[in-house]
């Protein structure tokens, strides 16, 4: 069963998951810039039909992604120890389990936002977003096990 949140425990955990998520931002452009590289490579060598390859510099551009994807991998990884579920990287988008009514939906959080200012259903995802409003607060009464 997946962590549920109220929105003061997801809220308390912005700061922890911005700077996580940061991380991992800034790992996925590593990782995309060495992943570059290497297709450039394998171009370059396509378009001369053939050529001497520097093994230690292909070695070592491998060896970049290789290290980029596995840090970040776990820089996701570490959000979702939290409970959190990463939606989109490029969008630096996660969301917190929650009840509301009784029915599971998601508090939504965006990368830059300073609060939690949006749920959705679990089917909806980020263009279902809906402001939290009292109403939402009235039928979340800050109880994950409702």
């Amino acid at each position: 069963m997946p962590k549920r949140f109220t929105l003061a425990e997801a809220q308390r955990l912005i700061p922890q998951v911005s700077r996580r998520l940061r991380e991992a931002v800034a790992l996925k452009t590593e990782y995309a810039g060495a992943e570059r590289a290497i297709h450039l490579s394998i171009e370059r060598i396509m378009m001369m039909g053939g050529m001497v390859v520097d093994r230690k510099t292909a070695r070592e551009t491998r060896d970049h992604l290789e290290a980029a994807s596995s840090r970040l991998r776990a820089a996701i990884e570490q959000v979702q120890e939290l409970g959190c579920v990463v939606k989109d990287l490029d969008m630096g988008l996660v969301d917190f389990p929650t009840l509301l009514g009784g029915v599971e939906v998601c508090l939504c959080w965006k990368l830059g936002e300073t609060e939690i200012g949006f749920w959705h259903g679990t089917d909806e995802g980020f263009a279902g977003r809906k402001p939290i409003d009292e109403d939402f607060l009235r039928q979340h009464r800050g109880d994950p096990a409702q």
